[in-house]
């Protein structure tokens, strides 16, 4: 497969209702929030997440599209699939010593798993498969106003132990946001593509991916998660023709004058996207 030859960044405006989009264990599991402004987060890890859960529903069980950081994944073991493969020998915490050996190790792992070639990957573990520094990377996610968490109280009519049988029901409670529409801004470097093979079929699949990546991971904990708008901007060049930061400047999201009272729903905002630059082509993609 060919290796993308231009630069993208790509910004995806997604939004929650009546759910916590991402939880801060260190909060008690409330939503994460700029403490000085009052916007919600969403971190890049969080996202990444549900990209490679859509990878793995899409493209289950297609050579070259496994997922590496996966639930219950021995890493080590992963590792040794690749010296396998390579009819070569692991020691421990150390690469092959021939570097066409070490080469091959660390390619056949960019070969065989999408969120290596896409995300990169640090696998010096005591199997040791060296480095890669993925061409996609993704910004930590900030919603468009200050957003209002709830705490809710629920009820469970079951009990867990015997002791508790009289008891009517146990109670308990849950953190949800009424509304809140988010902005994830990303970045694919054509360059690192080349070192880790990812290529345009890849790069269609990271598309559909957040695209629909909501649609197969709801939970009554994220109340209802949609993907509202997904913009792509491509650069004629591979190093690029314009800094991201101004291409991301072009898109303006306003409170629109249907709106009343908090904002509720997609449908209170206007988005709208500036000319691009020469030497940059806008893809709406979603």
């Amino acid at each position: 497969m060919t290796t993308i030859a231009n630069r993208y960044e790509f910004a995806l405006l997604f939004d929650v209702q009546n759910g916590n989009p991402n939880g801060d264990p260190d909060a008690g599991n409330m939503p994460r929030v700029d403490p000085e402004t009052g916007h919600g987060l969403v971190t890049d890890v969080c996202l990444k997440r549900k990209i490679r859960n859509h990878i793995a529903l899409s493209k289950e069980g297609s050579e070259g599209f496994n997922i590496y950081v996966q639930e219950k994944a021995v890493l080590n073991q992963t590792h040794e699939m690749a010296y396998k493969a390579c009819e070569l020998k692991s020691e421990a915490k150390k690469l092959p010593k021939k570097v066409e050996d070490a080469k091959k190790v660390t390619g056949w792992m960019c070969a065989n798993f999408y969120d290596i070639r896409a995300f990169g990957a640090v696998m010096t573990t005591e199997v040791n498969c060296g480095q890669v520094r993925g061409p996609v990377q993704m910004a930590f996610a900030k919603s468009v106003d200050p957003i209002v968490s709830q705490e809710v109280s629920i009820t469970r009519m079951a009990v867990t132990n015997e002791k508790d049988l009289e008891k009517e029901r146990t109670m308990g409670r849950k953190h949800v946001v009424p509304y809140g529409l988010y902005v994830a801004q990303g970045f694919v470097s054509a360059p690192l593509a080349e070192k880790t093979g990812f290529s345009a079929e890849d790069l269609e699949l990271l598309w559909n991916a957040l695209s629909n990546m909501f649609e197969h991971d709801r939970s009554a904990a994220r109340g209802v998660m949609s993907s509202q708008k997904l913009f792509v901007f491509k650069h004629q060049d591979k190093l690029g023709n314009a800094p991201a930061h101004k291409l991301f400047d072009l898109i303006d999201i306003q409170r629109n004058e249907r709106s009343e009272g908090p904002a509720r729903s997609f449908k209170d905002y206007d988005v709208m996207v500036g000319q691009a630059p020469a030497g940059v082509e806008i893809i709406e993609k979603l």
